[in-house]
């Protein structure tokens, strides 16, 4: 399935910041709803949302929900892919859901659309937290995968605090196929097929070969950095089976707390961090589309 990809301004105390967006859409004249994916810490949009394996059934979860009606989008957050890389920054939380900001305003300009159907994973799941606290009014479902809260029970984190002093010297971090590879092997082996991997690998070294450390820094000691009772949307929580970032209690202490009456929280069997590069893969989008594709309540209290 063809693309198109889209330019957007951020506009900052440095001057505009170019955003690069990708887009897919389902056949109709009304969609059944317009999905914007956020990516996490380590890759660009595409490489995660549109991913391209011969051999692989609908590898791109963007072709998937095109297919079933959907416009789809993604964007790449301020010094990851396409989008520009020029500022001195470090690209937190806090500036991720900035970028987020400025995909809603362009998607609502160029389609019309004033609420969205919001996925993040990871750090991506922090951005689109953070932005629906900011911004409820245009959020109308929201799915956070693979997301940390306060950081207990988080054997990754832990891990990862121990060079925090190097992430916190520098405004970017290298990243090659080793530590790619790294993201399927930590939590538990066998979970993801190696020429997904491989073809993953290729496609987020081939836009980056080093990212912020922003997200990092934030994960690793600024942690909670979303409130759950402003979370006032229908909101889903998926978390991987293995998931070493996600602690399991974590996120039901998160769960309890979010105020909206249409709250799911979704276990996904056999998956580790990276759901849509996973072999249950099908999985998550069948959760994701019947989230996003719930009727509207007749009774409401």
């Amino acid at each position: 399935m063809n693309g198109q990809e889209h330019w957007t301004s951020k506009k900052t105390a440095d001057g505009p910041v170019r955003l690069f967006l990708w887009r897919k859409q389902g056949g109709g004249a009304k969609p059944h709803g317009t999905i914007l994916f956020v990516h996490g810490s380590s890759m660009a949009g595409r490489p995660t949302f549109d991913l391209q394996v011969p051999g692989r059934p609908y590898s791109s979860v963007m072709d998937w929900f095109a297919e079933k009606g959907f416009d789809t989008w993604c964007v790449d957050m301020e010094g990851y892919g396409r989008s520009d890389k020029k500022r001195p920054i470090n690209c937190d939380i806090a500036n991720g859901a900035d970028d987020v900001t400025a995909a809603a305003e362009y998607i609502e300009k160029t389609a019309g659309v004033k609420k969205l159907l919001l996925y993040g994973i990871s750090s991506g799941a922090l951005r689109a937290a953070k932005f629906t606290e900011r911004h409820p009014e245009r959020v109308a479902r929201l799915a956070l995968d693979a997301m940390v809260w306060t950081g207990e029970g988080s054997p990754t984190l832990e891990q990862r605090r121990k060079k925090l002093p190097e992430f916190k010297a520098k405004n970017r971090r290298p990243i090659d196929r080793a530590f790619l590879h790294s993201v399927f092997e930590r939590d538990h082996p066998d979970t993801a097929d190696k020429k997904v991997i491989d073809a993953f690998a290729t496609a987020v070294l081939e836009l980056d070969d080093s990212v912020p450390t922003g997200t990092y820094v934030d994960m690793c000691s600024k942690l909670p950095l979303i409130d759950p009772k402003k979370l006032t949307v229908p909101t889903a929580v998926l978390r991987g089976e293995f998931d070493g970032i996600a602690g399991m209690e974590d996120l039901l202490k998160f769960f309890a707390l979010l105020p909206h009456p249409d709250k799911h929280f979704l276990v996904m069997q056999g998956i580790s961090h990276a759901s849509f590069q996973q072999k249950n893969y099908m999985l998550v989008y069948h959760l994701l589309h019947g989230f996003y594709s719930e009727p509207e309540p007749v009774y409401r209290s």
